[in-house]
């Protein structure tokens, strides 16, 4: 009974990517304290990830794959953000760009209102934005990382050190309330951090399917965020979760 119960928990997850403590005690006619104590096991053989009153899918660490690949996965969803990002960036701004699929496609769709200045460590967003007239484009320097065209390394983090800026718009491989945010590499982590450091307001774009998935490298905590800009995917729960945390969620 109760190994039928799991299992038809763990399906439900796998196929919704997402559960609630309150609808599966009652579809299953038990009680709250039954279910968490179905999905702690659940957890502790790596199959989801726990939150307060519900639970997600849980996958393999994230993988680094190349930026072509990532920017095809839930294309739609990164145009919706990255439109929404770029109506952020006002005139005169001076803003960083770090690397990643959501990032370039923001970067495809920043059509700014007069001058703005771009620091970036992403050579294709430095080709990419060297085109516009209306933008100041500062590649910073380092080793390059092929997979995602950006530069790493410590000349980069001395060179981001150097400089501030009004926004950091970077994108990550997976969050959720007990790991923060994360990404696939310690470099990427720590020239993140760093960006983080050199920035005002420090802006998440990723779609919902990053929510509970986990990169091998930590970059910041949850509450470190000032906004996150993903689709409307997210779990109404888990918004309410972030905002409490300190974040202002935008749902496009």
């Amino acid at each position: 009974m109760i190994r039928e119960r799991r299992q038809q928990i763990l399906n439900e997850i796998l196929e919704q990517g997402y559960v609630k403590v309150s609808i599966l005690a009652d579809r299953f006619s038990v009680t709250q304290t039954t279910i968490r104590k179905d999905l702690n096991a659940l957890e502790k053989q790596g199959l989801l990830h726990r939150s307060y009153g519900s639970a997600v899918a849980s996958s393999a660490p994230v993988k680094d794959i190349s930026l072509d690949k990532k920017k095809m996965i839930n294309y739609d969803a990164k145009l919706r953000i990255a439109r929404a990002a770029a109506s952020l960036v006002q005139e005169n701004d001076s803003i960083l760009l770090a690397s990643g699929s959501t990032i370039a496609v923001f970067a495809d769709n920043l059509k700014p209102k007069g001058r703005i200045n771009v620091v970036t460590t992403a050579v294709n967003i430095s080709s990419l934005l060297g085109e516009n007239d209306s933008i100041s484009v500062m590649q910073v320097g380092g080793m390059l990382y092929s997979n995602t065209l950006s530069v790493y390394g410590s000349d980069a983090i001395q060179t981001v050190r150097g400089i501030f800026c009004s926004k950091l718009f970077f994108g990550i491989d997976g969050m959720g309330l007990s790991h923060g945010v994360t990404c696939a590499t310690r470099e990427e982590a720590e020239l993140t951090q760093e960006m983080m450091r050199s920035s005002a307001q420090k802006i998440v774009l990723c779609d919902s399917s990053k929510l509970g998935k986990r990169g091998f490298a930590h970059i910041a905590d949850i509450s470190d965020i000032d906004i996150i800009i993903t689709d409307s995917g997210f779990p109404e729960e888990s918004r309410v979760q972030f905002e409490a945390a300190g974040v202002q969620m935008l749902l496009v």
